[in-house]
């Protein structure tokens, strides 16, 4: 059997269904032929492949390349004084009302040009490539005008042509009141509905629509608007759900079928069942709970019970979490929220893919799916999450390369 490329004297995280735990394979091997997966698994099953190119791994460990499922990484200037804010007992609510918070990096992003705004975000996203991550999630959020959003949009694409890497871009137009909507929310959310969304979907830029259903935003009925649009023109829903009060957001990512509901750390147990019968992902988001030193976890113990599968991203924004290390994220989750390592594995792999819908080509090492790799020199998996500071990446390939 021809192919590509084959890695070998590998031990393999597959992260593959019906195999237990993470799906370890200690002598393991990995084929690929134009960018895809032909083979992952155990050098005994191989079949006998006449390659154009061998690697010795040298024992090291292989995973699926990582996948950050939610970042607000496009955006203008930065919030470091706030950050002195809040150090000083200022709360984000108070912050977000005195205007500050989200509509001060709106301030920044709408001045900023497509070309500025890509320069910032590629100095942010490097790290994150020199960790292993292979695909990441870009929402908008801070144009809140049809071209403002539309310019966020267009640089998020654009990443993918600077960096070798996959970008999911998502629409967060009803992420925050802009001042020209004259407090009226009902207003903006209407016209976020029916003006911009059907030209948002024409464009071809957006992968998804994400709301933030909050005090401080958008209600569970203002997003239900939104989202109907959304689903009415092809596009998939997410959504910032219960992250400072319990608005009922968890079920109502579950009644729209929402790849993810994120954040979560108010939901009720109704919500996190409703999310569980519905199969809506969980996105667990510990840079902000750390940065803005929350006390109140999400509900862990309710997301297992109900089978909620749980992914683990940065958050990477200017205001709640300046995080470009999805190893950290990892770290963090474990010591703040008590995931496993397991756990936390998994949802910078498999379970990130679920929350992007792209479990079908990335997430696990399987025949078929894009080879994505991350190759580390580590003993065991568990320093991927024990570790700070700390990046064993040997080598990372994207599509075979």
């Amino acid at each position: 059997m021809r192919c590509d490329t084959i890695w070998h004297n590998a031990r393999l995280l597959t992260l593959a269904p019906g195999r237990p735990r993470l799906g370890v394979v200690e002598r393991g091997a990995i084929a690929a032929t134009d960018g895809r997966l032909v083979f992952a698994g155990a050098i005994d099953d191989a079949p006998r492949f006449d390659a154009a190119r061998r690697i010795d791994c040298g024992g090291r460990w292989i995973s699926p390349g990582l996948i950050d499922c939610h970042t607000h990484l496009v955006y203008g200037g930065d919030r470091a004084r706030e950050f002195e804010q809040r150090l000083a007992g200022a709360s984000y609510e108070e912050i977000a009302r005195a205007g500050g918070g989200i509509l001060s990096t709106v301030k920044a992003t709408r001045q900023a040009s497509e070309d500025e705004l890509l320069e910032s975000a590629l100095s942010r996203i490097d790290p994150l490539i020199a960790e292993g991550v292979t695909t990441i999630e870009i929402k908008s959020g801070y144009g809140l005008t049809f071209d403002d959003e539309l310019k966020q949009l267009s640089v998020a694409k654009r990443i993918a042509e600077e960096r070798r890497i996959d970008v999911a871009a998502t629409y967060l137009a009803a992420h925050a009141l802009p001042p020209e909507a004259q407090d009226n929310h009902d207003a903006f959310a209407d016209h976020v509905s029916r003006e911009w969304i059907p030209r948002i979907a024409r464009t071809g830029l957006a992968d998804a629509v994400d709301g933030f259903c909050e005090t401080i935003a958008f209600s569970p009925e203002q997003i239900a608007r939104v989202f109907a649009a959304a689903a009415a023109h092809g596009l998939r829903v997410k959504l910032h759900a219960d992250q400072l009060s319990d608005l009922g957001s968890a079920a109502l990512a579950a009644r729209f079928h929402a790849l993810s509901a994120d954040h979560l750390e108010w939901s009720s147990e109704a919500g996190i069942a409703a999310m569980g019968r519905a199969q809506v992902t969980a996105v667990l988001l510990p840079g902000a709970f750390y940065f803005l030193r929350e006390t109140r976890q999400p509900p862990v113990e309710q997301l297992r019970t109900h089978h909620v599968p749980i992914a683990i991203a940065t958050d990477c924004n200017p205001g709640t979490s300046p995080l470009t290390s999805l190893l950290l994220a990892m770290n963090m989750a474990a010591t703040l929220f008590r995931l496993t390592v397991e756990e936390c594995i998994a949802g910078v792999t498999r379970e990130a893919a679920r929350a992007l819908g792209r479990l079908d080509t990335i997430g696990t090492l399987q025949a078929g799916k894009l080879c994505d790799l991350a190759i580390w020199d580590i003993q065991q998996p568990a320093e991927l999450v024990y570790r700070m500071g700390f990046n064993p990446l040997h080598a990372r390939v994207k599509s075979g390369t």
